[in-house]
């Protein structure tokens, strides 16, 4: 593929290495040769196995945990890149850790979102490509272009069944992910609810109160991140008290660390759908999960991107 005079080239760093593949597949590409390797005492050690020069490369990699070496990797690879005299850098973060650490909470802490993306842009990124922020306001910390893609158009088809009915809600696990909610809701033509929580301490949280009609009701609970599952499970017990039936959640990223296996195991939600922005391993592939993927919408949005056309068309598929 050569479009305005340079190649395009597909690298993926250790996080979500089969997520490249299909990408890389889905535009009849090899993946990019490279080699992540550690030393002894753990440093990252990166080799390029091609030419770049010139090129129009994508770093595919996700950074989750472990949260600091993926992030490095990804790093490394932007600055191996450039010093190689690639054309343009593209850093593909599907899932951007330190997304929750947008703005200070309390006096002296760090915005450690800001801090991750001025080392993206400082290693040698041209432009980032990304999918749900938890903070959408994120892309302003970049001093360069940010495409930011959404997971809804791939988690609502799954849900087509319910379009248009009465006895479905979807349902907002907190005030902040009301927009979200309320798009979802609009997409499938069905009424939403808001859970009204109160969170004590970190990645522990209080339902409060049940905003809507759920009573007699199949529900989905709609999140961006779902990490600990803490927050998740404990809305989909007050939604059961209020009567709801079936109760399903769908997020973007599935973090699922700390309890969050068992917490969803022991919950009352009947089915968890999560996109594979973060590579769910073995262990955690529990038949209460179902995972679909991002590949198809990463890789058109790479093709507009080396093709220099819209990327925002994408938002509504």
């Amino acid at each position: 593929m050569n479009v305005h005079g340079k190649d395009i080239k597909i690298f993926a760093g250790n996080s979500n290495k089969e997520l490249a593949v299909a990408m890389a597949t889905n535009l009849g590409l090899p993946l990019g040769k490279a080699d992540i390797e550690k030393f002894s005492d753990g440093e990252i050690a990166i080799t390029i196995h091609e030419s770049v020069r010139g090129s129009d490369v994508f770093v595919v990699q996700s950074t989750s945990a472990p949260v600091n070496d993926h992030l490095m990797e990804m790093l490394i690879m932007c600055d191996a890149f450039k010093r190689a005299s690639a054309g343009r850098i593209t850093a593909v973060i599907p899932y951007y850790g330190y997304a929750r650490q947008d703005r200070k909470n309390r006096p002296r802490d760090p915005i450690s979102a800001k801090l991750v993306a001025d080392l993206i842009t400082a290693a040698g990124a041209d432009r980032v490509l990304t999918m749900d922020l938890h903070a959408p306001q994120i892309q302003g910390f970049f001093n360069i272009p940010v495409d930011h893609l959404y997971g809804t158009p791939i988690l609502v088809p799954f849900f087509e069944q319910f379009k248009g009915r009465d006895d479905f809600c979807v349902v907002s696990p907190d005030v902040g992910s009301v927009k979200r909610a309320r798009t979802f809701a609009e997409k499938l033509n069905v009424t939403f609810a808001i859970v009204d929580k109160r969170r004590q301490k970190a990645n522990v949280s209080e339902v409060v109160n049940i905003v809507g009609e759920v009573d007699g009701k199949d529900l989905v609970i709609v999140d961006d991140v779902i990490d600990t599952a803490g927050t998740l499970c404990n809305a989909a017990a007050a939604l059961k008290e209020k009567g709801a039936k079936t109760i399903y959640a769908c997020a973007t990223h599935g973090v699922l660390s700390g309890p969050a296996l068992e917490n969803i195991k022991n919950s009352v939600i009947d089915e968890v759908i999560l996109l594979d922005t973060i590579k769910l391993p073995p262990e955690k592939c529990t038949e209460k999960i179902t995972v679909l993927s991002v590949a198809n919408v990463f890789s058109e949005a790479v093709a507009r991107i080396y093709g220099d056309k819209s990327v925002s068309v994408l938002f509504g598929q």
